[in-house]
């Protein structure tokens, strides 16, 4: 036997803490600022007045969204994943993390790829796809440190001196291996030029759905619960004093988890185009995922058993009891969401909204709390500042998420039961989509108070983390030491064998968390039955084209959904049912998963041309009562035009039948298009033709023809939408 002396960095974990709070601050201000537009829509025009029109859209509600959760996840989560496990896995290992160098490329790679999400998507460069928006050099960005990372935490393992592999291992090495293939799988698109940030997703239609909320599900799978149930399974034992519950019930809790939360994608496309035997997997499985994560509940809430004394006068122990109950609450009303009945009435509605913040706010936000303030006191080597402050966080916090999450509850039942009502004569009783939206106006001015107040109990933890931090003396290289020994172990089973083997645990997490993505997704891809073909689906026209991709640059399917569903009152209200057949040139898919506007799906033909110009320009000018914002940048910028061309043949590429007859004749085809909307305009709207004459004398040179700017070609797609199989 030999003593040894070793050091940890403590250095990595410092700046992925700071990097921690910073990121979260941001992702808070974000989600408020877009909570307010939802009531205050005219915001952006009082801050900038007639300059809006210069901002190139990067005030416009839907790209805020994509800030808020990309934010949320990936700089606020993502952090705090990295800050538990560069502190946790030195100690659980008794190693320092295997190189420095690498964890530096890890640390300054993630907060370039976030600013990188920030510019990209203020300027509109995004993909539309739920918490995969970032255009393929952003992607291949992601993939590279994700790598780096999981070179850096293996490295770590295989020179580790405990040869057992503790539970957080487990969940970090079963974290690494499934994100790495959703990530692949999912942003596998074909970039129109390799100096172009634009791209399209491989897949169409119903295969891109199934395959995004394959990612989109299991993103929250594998980083907002597995990784953060790690760090449980290592703080809350550290903070209590306590050993955890139960072995046995952790290696149940793993292996079922992963195993079964790979299946439950489908449960986000309940009664769409989507074929019926993969929403009845994803609701199967969803269902079967409540034993496993109320295991791990109980497992990190019995760990607290013989102390609940210490839990009432320590605050970081109040954090995790309620992180780890949030977790309980939103597993539990997830599956049950995945249910047929329920999903009927949530699915589209603010329901979606609470829940997942339930579990943002809820679960990951004070598991990150307590983590942070632990990791304060233990590596500046001195006590909180302030027990009174973090107690009045917490305080703060449970009552923003009560706030915040239960009027989104009221507010969406009350949603779907109008949506839903009819009169005795047949007709709808709330015909107008707007009826719904200015009845739960009031839940949205609740749900930003509780947004604030939760913003402000974090603030408070700022200024405790600060006081602290200056009372303190940071340990940067936090010496330890390690009795070696040549002991043997007895082998105590296959889990225990396994337990001391890396390679084969990481190799069998990824078998596990493969099969059942493949068994859903390759049918899907391969049976050409589960999307039978529409002889009237045609291509988009290249203005159609450039219009949608209008559409996914402002982020419009955050609020405008494209998919009715075979109830009634969507029939009645939008129009005949969505079929699978309908989106097979659908590159990436616009289904989207929230209905804030009403449904777009059959919006071709609704309304006249002029209607949707000044919808665009005012939408309250059209819909009395709108909590849309307006889109001036729309109406003043010029159509680019330069890459259609690219686009067109991208498409070919992916299998869509554009000629090259008509390739060679797009632009005359734009031409014809746009100059018959700009006809029909000034036929519904004389006045406008006299005001663009008006324009055209005082600019000049400067001029730029209606049928020449980006509106038009957006009004171009949506009058396109849901035509081809129209009566």
């Amino acid at each position: 036997m030999k003593l040894e002396t070793h050091y940890y960095n403590n250095n990595i974990v410092k700046a992925f803490l700071y990097a921690t709070i910073f990121w979260a601050l941001i992702g808070f201000l974000a989600g408020l600022f877009i909570a307010l537009l939802l009531f205050e829509p005219k915001i952006p025009e009082f801050i900038f007045g007639n300059n809006l029109k210069f901002s190139q859209g990067m005030m416009g509600f839907g790209r805020w969204r994509m800030l808020h959760t990309n934010t949320a996840i990936f700089a606020f989560v993502g952090n705090t994943i990295f800050t538990g496990y560069y502190y946790s896995i030195q100690r659980i290992l008794k190693t320092r993390v295997f190189s420095d160098t690498l964890s530096w490329i890890h640390f300054w790679g993630w907060q370039i790829f976030i600013v990188f999400t920030w510019i990209t998507f203020l300027l509109g460069i995004n993909t539309s796809k739920e918490y995969a928006e970032h255009e393929w050099p952003i992607d291949l960005l992601i993939l590279f440190i994700w790598l780096i990372y999981g070179i850096n935490i293996i490295g770590s393992i295989l020179k580790r001196r405990i040869k057992h592999l503790y539970v957080s291992i487990w969940f970090l090495l079963g974290t690494w291996v499934a994100m790495a293939m959703l990530h692949i799988f999912n942003n596998l698109e074909l970039p129109i030029s390799v100096l172009s940030f634009k791209s399209y997703s491989i897949y169409a239609g119903v295969q891109d759905a199934l395959m995004q909320w394959w990612y989109g599900h299991n993103a929250v799978a594998f980083v907002l619960t597995t990784p953060i149930l790690g760090l449980m399974y290592y703080f809350v034992p550290k903070a209590s004093n306590q050993p955890i519950f139960s072995y046995r019930l952790s290696i149940i809790h793993f292996w079922s988890l992963i195993f079964i939360y790979i299946w439950a994608g489908p449960h986000h496309l309940m009664y769409t185009s989507l074929p019926n035997w993969a929403q009845m997997l994803g609701t199967i499985f969803s269902i079967m995922l409540i034993a496993p994560s109320w295991g791990g509940m109980l497992n990190g809430l019995l760990t607290l058993r013989y102390d609940w004394n210490k839990v009432k006068k320590d605050p970081i122990l109040k954090f995790f009891v309620v992180g780890i109950i949030c977790y309980g609450m939103a597993t539990f009303e997830g599956p049950m969401l995945a249910t047929k009945t329920l999903n009927s009435i949530g699915h589209f509605t603010d329901w979606v909204i609470a829940h997942v913040h339930l579990g943002t706010l809820g679960w990951n936000g004070f598991m990150a709390f307590g983590v942070l303030y632990w990791l304060t006191k233990k590596m500046w080597n001195t006590k909180l500042y302030s027990v009174s402050l973090a107690n009045i966080h917490f305080w703060l916090g449970v009552l923003g998420i009560i706030l915040y999450i239960f009027p989104m509850y009221f507010g969406s039942v009350l949603q779907s039961m109008m949506w839903k009502k009819f009169n005795p004569d047949g007709t709808l009783t709330y015909k107008n989509f707007l009826d719904s939206v200015t009845s739960i106006i009031p839940f949205y001015k609740i749900r930003f108070i509780g947004g604030f107040i939760y913003l402000i109990g974090f603030i408070l933890m700022i200024f405790n983390l600060f006081k602290t931090i200056k009372k303190g003396h940071f340990i940067s290289n936090e010496e330890f030491k390690f009795v070696s020994t040549k002991k043997i172990e007895e082998n105590k089973g296959i889990h225990n064998w396994l337990e001391k083997r890396p390679i084969q645990f990481t190799i069998l997490s990824f078998i596990t968390v493969a099969i059942g993505g493949f068994i859903e997704i390759i049918p899907t891809l391969v049976i050409k039955s589960n999307v039978p073909t529409i002889h009237n689906v045609k291509p988009y026209s290249a203005l159609e084209l450039e219009g949608r991709d209008l559409f996914v640059r402002e982020g419009c399917n955050a609020c405008h959904s494209a998919q009715v569903r075979p109830f009634r009152d969507e029939v009645v209200r939008y129009g005949e049912y969505s079929k699978a057949g309908e989106f097979v040139y659908d590159h990436p898919f616009l289904w989207g998963s929230k209905r804030t506007g009403p449904d777009l799906a059959r919006e071709g033909g609704k309304n006249p041309s002029s209607w949707h110009y000044n919808h665009m320009k005012n939408p309250r000018s059209t819909s009395s009562g709108s909590i849309m914002p307006s889109y001036p940048w729309l109406i003043f910028n010029k159509l680019d035009i330069s890459d259609t061309e690219k686009k067109l043949k991208a498409m070919i590429r992916l299998g869509v039948p554009y000629t090259d007859e008509y390739i060679k004749n797009f632009k005359r085809d734009i031409d014809i298009q746009s100059k018959k909307i700009v006809d029909d305009i000034y036929k519904e709207y004389p006045s406008l033709k006299e005001e663009i004459n008006i324009k055209q004398i005082k600019e000049k040179k400067n001029f730029i023809p209606l049928e020449k700017r980006e509106i038009i070609a957006l009004i171009a797609y949506l009058q396109r939408l849901g035509t081809d199989i129209k009566s």
